[in-house]
Parts: C-alpha cells; structure tokens; sequence
C-alpha cells in the first residue's frame, strides 16, 4: 500500500501573496476530502507549517483551483482557498486579489486558455465572490512574459504587469455595498462603516481605537488587548451584515483607517484578520478606495479624493502603496462601482507535483 500519492501543481508568487495553483481535475470532488489534501499540502495545523509549502505566514498559506469554466463569455473559474495555520480549517469565504493576479498566467502555461500573440485578456469567475474580473497579460510571441518594468511595493524588483480589471464587485457576499443598511454603525462605543465590496470589511478610524495609523506588525500583532478589543466588535459587525457567528472566519476583514502622510489618498492597516497585513489585499483596496468616495463613511473625511472619473486613488500601507483605478456612477449610499482596475505583478516558482500522505 502506497503511504503517499502526488498532485501535479505550480506555486507561483501573485502579487503580495504566494501559494501552489491546481487544476480543480486533479483535486477530488469530494470537499472535505479536497480539504484534507491541501492542509496536508500546506502542513497545517502547524504555527511553523514544517511538513508542507506553507510559509507560516497568512500571505503565503494560500491555494489558487482553477478550471475551464462552462459560463458564457468566462474563460476560466477561480476559487481560493485560505489555509488556516493553526486550525484545520480552509476557508473559502473570501477571495484573493493578490492570488487571482497569477491566475491568468497560470491558465495560459496549463494551456487552458490559448495564448494571443502580444497580450492575451482571460475572463476570470470568482466563484468565492460570484463576481467576473479581466485579468490582460502580457504574451509577446504567444509565450507569457514575466520580465518587466511594473514594480508593485512589497515586491522587490520588478516584472511584466498584470491588468486585473474588476466587475459586479458591489455586494460580493452579501448583495448590498451596505450590508448594514446604513453608511455609519455604532459598535461598542466605535464607529465602523461596513462595505462589501468585493470583499466584505469593517472600516474603522485607527484614532478611535488609540491609533496613529502608522503602526507596523510590532505594535499591533503584539498588541493583544486590541486585537482582542478588534475581534469582539468585529464579531459584532459579521452579525449585523449577515454572516452569523463569524469566530472561525475571515470575513469581514478589518481595514484600521487614517490621514494620507504622503502623495496617496488614505492611509490603510489591512488586517487578515487577526494579523495585520504585510502590504494591503487587492480586493480590500477596491473596498476602501469605494468607501472613500461614499460621503459619510468614516473613510470619507480622512481621504484625499482625486478629481475625475475614473480616478486613480492610492492607498498607503506598512511597505507602500497600491493604486485602484475606480470609475464609478451615482453618489453617496447610491454608488455603483463600474469597473476597478488595479495593477499587480506575479512569477512562477516551481512546477512539479506535490506529495500528500495516504494517511
């Protein structure tokens, strides 16, 4: 009897994050059968992940499944999945805009979608949030570049760039930017504002919570009374928009707001979110961005709102910024997001397979 079995697979770094990407036909059908490989895959639960690809960290803990999709005018269906390190949970609830930025290229090296000679535009379905993103890749001589100018903060060095065009991204789990029904919520004594859009958040002024905004994983990871203080009233907020008892889940995630200090529109503390984010999630800077534009909001005041539509409004985080490019229509709880652009980098790493234990 074998002790081990092997899953053909690509770990690839997209964006900020990095992880292995799957074709979904060569993982079972069956979820908790499917789940029970990729924690082997990962080595979780272990806060070190020693038996697998992990990286003990929540930005390197993460799995891409792609298939051919059978949805009219989509190329490929995507569907991210959040390896818990400590606990042997994979969480599906959110998505991944950082992972989703390897998505097309992988689709195109698998030769699930052909490849065009220049740039080649994949259709993705985001089946974690039901929503559609045009990811454009650069393919020169039908191959896919990944060398180039495009540098993204929290990345060293640079790459070819990857377009991520975002569609139908307002009320991505709950149907309504404003899940609450209202643009300001109470909890605890703290004003929040929560979002869904194309991930669903609880925003909150770092200042009510004895913040500057400015602080680094040191001062928040290690502060264990406010991410204890963070965690009941964003408990409170998964109720209110609907998600029930949100213990042993991810979303809403939690943006800790505040003041622009250079050339960007506001400043963002992405936590993920029980650890603050290394650099910022791509679809969490599409939902702040958009709550930027929502007069009333408790991002509102603190924003530096560019001029036009589309704008483009950049979000400072720990290692630097990112950049939305958001056109939208309608004003205040009446927004509509018509398209959110938002440039990302991603390299291949290895390709090969991966072995799970029989047992």
């Amino acid at each position: 009897m074998r002790d081990h079995f092997s899953i053909p697979c690509l770990v690839m770094r997209g964006g900020t994050s990095k992880g292995p990407y799957f074709r979904a036909e060569d993982l079972p059908k069956d979820i908790a059968e499917r789940d029970r490989i990729l924690l082997a895959v990962m080595g979780s639960p272990d806060l070190r992940q020693i038996d697998g690809l992990g990286g003990a960290d929540t930005l390197t803990s993460k799995v891409a499944i792609v298939s051919r999709s059978q949805r009219p005018g989509v190329d490929v269906d995507y569907l991210f999945c959040q390896v818990v390190i400590d606990k042997p949970v994979v969480d599906t609830g959110p998505s991944c805009g950082n992972m989703l930025s390897g998505v097309a290229p992988f689709a195109l090296e698998m030769g699930i979608v052909p490849i065009k000679d220049g740039e080649t535009s994949v259709v993705i379905y985001d089946v974690n949030t039901s929503s559609k993103i045009e990811a454009v890749v650069q393919t020169p001589g039908g191959r896919v570049c990944y060398k180039g100018d495009a540098a993204i903060d929290g990345v060293p060095g640079t790459a070819a760039p990857v377009i991520l065009n975002f569609m139908d991204v307002v009320g991505s789990k709950t149907g309504s930017m404003l899940p609450t029904g209202k643009v300001v919520d109470v909890i605890q004594d703290v004003e929040v504002s929560c979002f869904d859009v194309a991930m669903p958040m609880m925003l909150l002024r770092a200042r009510d919570l004895g913040l500057e905004g400015t602080e680094g994983r040191k001062e928040i990871d290690g502060n264990k009374e406010l991410l204890a203080r963070i965690e009941s009233i964003r408990l409170e907020a998964g109720r209110m928009m609907g998600f029930g008892d949100v213990t042993d889940s991810v979303i809403p995630k939690v943006s800790l707001l505040s003041e622009p200090r250079g050339t960007g529109a506001i400043t963002s503390r992405y936590l993920t979110p029980h650890a603050l984010h290394a650099a910022h999630a791509v679809t969490g800077a599409v939902c702040v961005s958009t709550a930027c534009m929502v007069e009333g909001s408790v991002a509102y005041d603190l924003a530096r709102r560019p001029e036009g539509n589309p704008r483009t409004i950049w979000i400072e985080h720990p290692t630097g910024m990112v950049d939305v490019r958001l056109e939208t229509s309608g004003a205040g709880a009446d927004l509509q997001v018509v398209r959110a652009g938002i440039l990302r980098t991603c390299r291949p790493i290895m390709k090969g397979e991966v072995y799970v234990p029989e047992a």
